[in-house]
């Protein structure tokens, strides 16, 4: 348990990145004429689309089919052949339901002229639910986009779709980053450095943001538009990562009542080495002195 707490972040950072990558790859994808110059105006089952609000969106539901009619008009000085409409839902640069359908029009210079067609939305349950940021583009024989609208969805699905379980395992990771940051603090084991402190706590804010973001989302209380979703994930972030920097900076004690714990463990162990010792050997004994010379005559022989 320990272990999952102080590697809790890792998910979240991982998270930070996928999501901020994926909104770079959205954006590349699909590529836009350079210069567009077909005009389109969009309504689905008689709702149009320039009108739509968070308060009066489109509604798209999965067990109807949506009557889709785009008035297109060529505002440039060559014909263009549409080959592809898309309508796409995209969140935080996440694409969460695409529906593309083929057509062949031709478009003079000029010319105005209606597309109609029925779309079956079977299997959008599955994908999405909630307030849905939506467009609906049209692209040439080349695939680029010539013209497109965006609006607001509201797509009757299900909780148990993409949208809402990628909300519920954010949701996970989020609860998961924020006790490992609890459990750090309880224990004094925040990092002494005020900025990695500070990235610890942004990464609940972060979580916290995008929860924030699909839960308001799922219960249509709001649009999360790429202004708007933003502005919420780095607020939260940048409010977290600033208590996380003001948090006290965990206190020695600990390290000390390690070092002290180490010493009464190694204490015994040294006198328990010193006992099984052998003991010293005794010193030798002095040396016997020499015993003095005898005298020696002057005639080399000795006295009688």
């Amino acid at each position: 348990m320990v272990a999952v707490l102080r590697r809790a972040t890792v998910p979240a950072v991982v998270l930070v990145v996928a999501v901020l990558g994926s909104v770079g790859l959205s954006a590349a994808s699909p590529p836009v004429a350079a210069d567009p110059a077909v005009a389109i105006t969009t309504t689905i089952d008689g709702t149009a689309v320039a009108d739509s609000t968070p308060a009066h969106p489109v509604t798209l539901r999965p067990d109807q089919d949506a009557n889709i009619d785009i008035a297109v008009t060529n505002d440039g000085g060559s014909p263009v052949t549409l080959r592809a409409v898309r309508l796409t839902g995209v969140v935080t640069g996440l694409t969460f339901f695409s529906y593309q359908t083929s057509v062949n029009l031709d478009v003079a210079p000029g010319e105005s002229t209606h597309l109609r067609y029925s779309l079956d939305l079977n299997g959008l349950d599955g994908q999405a639910t909630g307030l849905i940021p939506a467009r609906i583009s049209v692209t040439d024989a080349d695939h680029h986009v010539v013209g497109s609208q965006s609006f607001v969805s509201d797509v009757r699905g299900s909780l148990v779709s993409v949208y809402g379980l990628f909300g519920l395992a954010m949701l996970g990771i989020t609860f998961l980053a924020i006790a490992g940051v609890l459990w750090a603090v309880a224990t004094h084991r925040m990092p002494r450095n005020r900025w990695r402190r500070g990235v610890r706590f942004l990464t609940v804010g972060f979580g916290l943001g995008l929860v924030m973001v699909f839960t308001l989302s799922a219960l249509r209380i709001w649009v999360p538009s790429p202004g708007r979703w933003a502005v919420t994930v780095i607020g939260f972030a940048a409010v977290f990562f600033v208590i996380g920097y003001l948090t006290p900076t965990p206190s020695s004690d600990e390290d000390e009542e390690l070092d002290e714990s180490e010493f009464l463990a190694d204490e015994p162990v040294a006198m328990a080495a010193a006992t099984a010792a052998p003991p010293a050997a005794p010193p030798p004994p002095p040396a016997a002195p020499n015993p003095p010379n005898p005298p020696v005559g002057s005639g080399g022989d000795a006295a009688p």
